[in-house]
């Protein structure tokens, strides 16, 4: 009987072996998912939220909707209405994690700003950034255009009716996070942004308070101005005269516009990709808390950076020493004045009239002005029907005018040549104005026989008659002065 026990004890005790080995395996299997469990539970708490929204204000042709098209990277650059929606893909490389931003581009007309309710509820103005977009070709426009999009964004936030105590804790962190910043340290760019601890040892961070004119319009939500096409510079510079204290001026009151409302500005330029990449850093570290450290930048007249609660009143009068021709204090549209709006005016095309008409109306003014007595001869001639003809003004002379059929007075061997061909020329000068068939009016009855027997023969009258009477006068007036010069000399001897 001792062999069956010892089996039997053998056999209980691998048996309480492989129970024991067994539960080892699931207490294993539990911690293993329990760390699973909480490795997910703690990444789902770190991804990066959704739901945040960037604002973009602007007059029409500001470039608000090619800005954020280059932001997203896509190919298309159509301008929405009324309302338009894109969005930006935020990638977190730390915890490689994507998200999407919200953007919202009202559109430049004050009319649709009662869509902002659809954009903005009371509910998600927290996690948004206000953009406001002005333009550096247009500069005259700059200030004006700020102060009306501001003046919509702040009403609109008025009939949200948040709660007093939520708005009093977004204008709190807002006022924090402009007295907090502090410069980026470029030895340890991963140290947090704020203000470094008190000689004493203290822990705690030092706030200094807000200066006069920070802050005072409050929106409670992160502000941002940029400043597009700031490639237009060299335009200004030619085309306007703009010189450096134009831009000072101008980057002068921008900044005292942003202490105003807490806002970083910034100057890009599509055109010349310049400062795009720094306008995407800035605004997802607004939204997300992205680590983000690009100090100040204001060497550059077109590369301008100012974040939120670097900038002071003393560091803007910097700019203020190099005016001479105006004060700080000048009103914005007193210097940098807008041209005057040049209308073009396209010359009217001028058609040539045809000789024969304007003849036909010269005659026809001709023959309603009075009978004036001619220098060519004492008595004023007359036509065969008895009425005195017409005189026309050649110059300095008056000179009957007389059908090409009519004979002309013999000139005065005293004459000289250029008088003597006065007969001439108001024949040829008639003769055109009867040149056109059934010209109404044709002095004389001379003319009146031309039209008959025009009218008869269906053909235009030739004008041989008139040719050789003016060759004929020619050659008579040429020997006359010939005649005149070869007696001169025996009437002075």
């Amino acid at each position: 009987m001792a062999p069956v026990l010892e089996k039997k004890l053998l056999g209980a005790a691998g048996t309480e072996g492989h129970s024991m080995e067994t539960n080892a395996e699931e207490d294993e299997g539990q911690n293993l998912w329990s760390s699973i469990l909480s490795e997910v539970s703690t990444r789902s708490s770190t991804k990066l939220p959704s739901g945040r929204n960037i604002l973009l204000f602007g007059d029409d042709g500001s470039g608000k909707t090619t800005l954020m098209t280059k932001l997203q990277g896509a190919e298309h650059n159509k301008k929405g209405r009324g309302l338009e929606y894109l969005y930006l893909n935020v990638h977190d490389e730390d915890r490689d994690d994507v998200t999407r931003c919200n953007v919202w581009i009202l559109d430049g007309d004050v009319y649709h700003k009662g869509l902002l309710k659809f954009a903005v509820p009371s509910e998600s103005l927290k996690d948004s950034v206000a953009v406001f977009v002005v333009d550096m070709s247009r500069p005259w426009s700059i200030m004006e255009s700020l102060q009306k999009w501001t003046s919509v964004l702040r009403e609109h936030v008025d009939k949200l009716k948040i709660p007093p105590e939520d708005m009093r804790d977004m204008e709190q962190r807002m006022v924090r996070a402009f007295q907090e910043y502090m410069e980026p340290e470029e030895a340890t760019p991963s140290s947090p942004q704020r203000r470094s601890a008190p000689a004493g040892g203290d822990d705690e961070s030092v706030v200094l308070p807000l200066g006069e004119n920070v802050l005072t319009h409050n929106l409670g939500i992160p502000v941002l101005i940029v400043c597009t096409k700031c490639d237009a510079v060299t335009v200004l510079e030619k085309d306007h005269d703009y010189k450096e204290e134009h831009f000072d001026f101008i980057q002068s009151h921008l900044r005292r516009f942003c202490l105003q409302y807490g806002a970083a500005l910034i100057y890009t330029s599509v055109k010349e990709e310049k400062n795009l990449d720094l306008l995407y850093k800035y605004m997802v570290h607004k939204l997300y808390d992205f680590q983000f450290t690009t100090p100040a930048l204001v060497v550059e007249k077109d590369a301008v950076f100012i974040p939120s609660g670097w900038d002071n009143e003393k560091k803007i009068s910097i700019l203020h020493e190099n005016f001479t021709t105006v004060r700080p204090e000048d009103p914005f549209e007193d210097f940098i004045i807008k041209p005057p709006v040049r209308k073009l005016v396209h010359d009217k095309e001028i058609n040539a009239e045809d000789e024969q008409v304007f003849l036909m109306k010269q005659q026809s003014l001709l023959a309603k002005q009075p009978a004036t007595p001619s220098r060519a001869a004492e008595s004023p001639a007359r036509t065969a029907s008895g009425s005195p003809r017409p005189t026309v003004r050649t110059g300095p002379t008056n000179v009957a005018s007389v059908s090409p059929m009519t004979t002309v007075k013999k000139p005065d061997p005293n004459m000289k040549g250029a008088a003597a061909n006065e007969g001439v020329l108001a024949n040829f000068f008639n003769s055109l104005l009867s040149k056109k068939t059934g010209a109404p009016g044709s002095p004389g009855t001379a003319g009146t026989a031309v039209q008959g027997s025009a009218k008869k023969t269906g053909q235009k009258p030739a004008l041989s008659d008139v040719q050789a009477e003016l060759d004929r006068m020619t050659h008579k007036s040429d020997s006359t002065v010939a005649a005149n010069h070869s007696t001169a000399p025996e009437n002075e001897a």
